[in-house]
């Protein structure tokens, strides 16, 4: 199982590709804090649920100076057929071979259905100005997760 990041950690550099298959790194956003949210496929009902939270969420987010990107073991195609589907404003990055997954401790043994399992978890990281992780939540819930983390950011008093 992957480690699983603490607040001060580096965070790990990634390069993945986005809907559109232009490359993206976390190292575009240097200087600014950046919202990575983990989440296990696109086109299901949690995941569609938690990036049109954010999506509906992100002028508040940009507001409070943060970025988001979401990170799927997805392929660029089926990430430009869910933002398009969706109407998703979020930057989407596909990493099928799970290596940024494993990197920030998002994929893992987790349970399902009762049965132990290896997949994806549901995570988000925040990611200050300087690369360091602010914030490391893991197991998070699609339903509720991006209000739980504009609550906890303090940004719903704006």
């Amino acid at each position: 199982m992957s480690e699983r990041l603490q607040p001060g950690d580096t965070a790990p550099a990634f390069t993945l590709p986005n809907a559109d298959g232009k490359q993206i790194s976390l190292a575009d956003y240097a200087g600014r804090k950046v919202i990575v949210y983990f989440y296990p496929a696109a086109l299901t009902p949690g995941c569609t649920k938690q990036a049109c939270d954010f999506t509906d969420n992100l002028a508040l987010l940009a507001d409070a100076g943060y970025e988001v990107i979401g990170v799927s073991p997805d392929k660029p195609e089926k990430l430009a057929t869910f933002r398009e589907k969706e109407d998703l404003k979020v930057t989407l990055v596909g990493d099928p071979e799970k290596k940024v997954l494993e990197a920030y401790g998002a994929f893992g043994e987790k349970k399902l259905y009762g049965k132990i399992v290896n997949g994806v978890i549901r995570s988000t990281v925040i990611v200050d100005e300087n690369g360091k992780v602010e914030r490391a939540l893991y197991n998070v819930k699609a339903t509720g997760h991006v209000a739980k983390l504009i609550k906890d950011l303090e940004l719903d008093g704006r």
